[in-house]
């Protein structure tokens, strides 16, 4: 594990940031939602990470690139959605960071946050879906990665809308 720098986020200088770990799925709307409502609240800031995970060719080097490619065009498209929606929503007002990393989830988002001493909680969205809540929060529930993330996460019910979000939030 990385070395951990000491979180920072309340000392003159610095923000409070939400990181939002970014992708296609449904249930990734409600947490961004929950990420931007707290951001607005507490003045600070939002990071929506993008991780491009290994691929299975990623010995030929030429599909690797393609590939890298291809995902960051995905990844820069899925920012500028959700930035429409945040704006769509209310939350027009609100920094926002984007930031694309290659690698394995769990292992880049705790690399992140060694780097970046402002992070000072993770926003996961859980799944809907019968076969589970998504690989990285079924992670963090096992404890496979959850001793790893050195600040708290918060993992927000797919389910629910957006009053229900800003309320609790």
């Amino acid at each position: 594990m990385p070395l951990m720098k000491p979180r920072r986020s309340f000392e003159t200088g610095h923000r409070r940031k939400f990181l939002l770990v970014v992708d296609e799925s449904v249930e990734v709307e409600s947490a961004l939602y929950y990420a931007a409502s707290r951001v607005q609240r507490q003045n600070g800031s939002l990071t929506m990470l993008y991780i491009i995970e290994p691929g299975e060719y990623q010995h030929w080097a030429g599909v690797r690139q393609v590939q890298v490619e291809e995902e960051t065009v995905k990844a820069k498209a899925l920012f500028r959605l959700f930035r429409r929606k945040l704006h769509h929503a209310g939350f027009e007002d609100i920094d926002v960071e984007d930031v694309i990393r290659e690698g394995k989830a769990a292992e880049e988002i705790v690399k992140l946050i060694a780097e970046d001493e402002d992070i000072a909680i993770l926003v996961l969205g859980a799944s809907n879906d019968a076969r589970g809540p998504g690989p990285l929060v079924s992670s963090l529930a096992a404890g496979k990665s959850g001793g790893g993330f050195p600040v708290p996460v918060t993992v927000v019910p797919g389910t629910l809308s957006l009053d229900e979000i800003k309320a609790l939030a």
